[in-house]
């Protein structure tokens, strides 16, 4: 059990780490990074679900994506306030991307261990 936690953390993080980079890079363009990061988010899930043995993971991905959609929203708004600012932008942008796409790990692998 244990070196599966320990596998989930490094999916989540790598994940993360990820999402950063992604988020840095595309932060002057609004809008660009989104459709990356769900790709990524929905990778990671169907990963964690995998990991952890759920039936159906793209079900599993679905779900969980789709009550996170105003954390989404609300990350749209700080890059169109801040995204677009050279250096900074993209230093705000790639620290949302991988806290969001850290909330969406641990979300997933929160709710995989609820009994269904």
């Amino acid at each position: 059990m244990r070196s599966t936690h320990l596998r989930a953390h490094a999916l989540i993080h790598a994940a993360a780490a990820t999402a950063a980079g992604v988020g840095a890079g595309l932060a002057q363009v609004p809008g660009s990074d989104a459709p990356v990061l769900m790709g990524l988010q929905a990778a990671l899930i169907a990963a964690l679900a995998s990991l952890r043995g759920a039936p159906a993971p793209e079900l599993v991905a679905a779900e969980v994506l789709g009550t996170l959609g105003a954390t989404m929203a609300g990350r749209g708004v700080s890059q169109a306030v801040v995204g677009w600012v050279p250096a900074y932008g993209n230093a705000v942008n790639a620290a949302t991307a991988a806290a969001i796409t850290e909330a969406v790990g641990w979300a997933a692998w929160e709710w995989m261990e609820q009994p269904r």
